[in-house]
């Protein structure tokens, strides 16, 4: 009798663990951007889609109704479990990424399509055994469009014009360039622009195309200087808590990372090349003045900006990281990519 318990109950167990191993795991998202934001709604709507079909409906993304906290701590909040997915910009956290610069420098390409799945490969290759993302399971890296001059005070056409105008920027390599250019950083997220704006706080924003109508700003920063190749671009993550990926079969790892990597990157990049177009047209319609920097403004910014890629490159060094060759193969990636 004993013996038949036992082996009852042994069956018991083994059928429960295999009910638990097999049932439907829902994953949480924390998102700061607005659900109208094309990086939700078609960027991270239509990953959490592909990663409900690449795991056949094993594991399914809810994406929280309201972020849990300032752009700034998403990394954190994925990696201490308060949500297990977060998006956010490497330079919100000045300091904590070094490597991640890679991408951020000036005239480092027009595509965003181009420049993000350039920037994972290059990543994979070069940057990835430094570990700066060792606390979280990295999923993807990708950029914005490049980014350009938005304000709402002049027309700047060359450097001079810069000098002393208070320019809200997103940390990173954007900080040093406004430096660099005599203008006054103000370090703050995308979304506080237009708070910033409209209360005379900043005089302009540095940008992509796309977020001057995101963040409903293209009536107060009437005037934009584009700056082919970009005057910076901005480096993106997108992670997930290690313990809660590594808690999901091998077969649902892999499933995640099949539709993640390069793959995200490339989605991401497509979409922001769309939506700068787009906002480009919407700018000049509403009437914005719209200036193309001439070469004598980009020779400028070259000559006031020279040092910066020289000094990352001396500090990838010390961790490692092959920084000349990770440029150089960044920018031929970015050149010969073909949509």
């Amino acid at each position: 009798m004993k013996k038949f318990l036992k082996t009852v109950a042994v069956g018991f167990v083994l059928t429960l663990s295999h009910g638990i191993a097999s049932a439907d795991t829902t994953l949480t998202l924390s998102s700061w951007l607005p659900p109208s934001h094309p990086v939700v709604s078609q960027m991270i709507v239509p990953w959490t889609k592909q990663v409900e079909e690449a795991t056949e409906g094993r594991v399914k993304i809810n994406i929280l109704a309201k972020g849990l906290g300032h752009p700034k701590v998403h990394y954190d909040i994925a990696r201490d479990g308060l949500a297990d997915i977060t998006y956010s910009v490497h330079g919100y956290t000045p300091g904590r990424f070094l490597l991640t610069k890679v991408v951020e420098f000036p005239f480092s390409g027009n595509s965003a399509e181009a420049l993000s799945v350039a920037y994972w490969r290059v990543h994979q290759k070069y940057l990835a055994k430094a570990n700066e993302h060792k606390d979280t399971q990295l999923l993807s890296v990708f950029t914005h469009g490049p980014g350009m001059i938005h304000n709402s005070k002049k027309t700047v056409a060359s450097v001079a014009d810069l000098d002393g105008m208070k320019l809200r920027v997103g940390g990173g390599v954007v900080n040093d360039v406004a430096t660099s250019l005599g203008a006054v950083p103000l370090l703050k997220p995308a979304s506080a622009s237009y708070e910033l704006l409209s209360h005379g706080v900043a005089d302009g924003t540095l940008l992509p195309m796309e977020s001057v109508t995101a963040f409903k700003i293209k009536d107060i920063v009437t005037h934009t200087t584009m700056v082919p190749g970009g005057l910076y671009n901005i480096s993106f993550f997108l992670v997930m808590n290690k313990d809660r990926f590594r808690s999901l079969s091998q077969q649902d790892q892999d499933a995640i990372m099949s539709v993640s990597g390069e793959a995200f990157s490339q989605l991401a990049g497509r979409v922001w090349d769309a939506a700068d177009a787009a906002a480009l047209k919407e700018m000049k319609d509403n009437g914005n003045e719209i200036t193309v920097a001439d070469d004598a403004f980009i020779a400028e910014i070259k000559q006031r900006t020279s040092n910066l890629e020289s000094d990352w490159i001396k500090e990838a060094g010390k961790r490692g990281v092959d920084g000349a060759a990770a440029l150089a193969e960044l920018r031929q990636i970015t050149a010969s990519y073909n949509k």
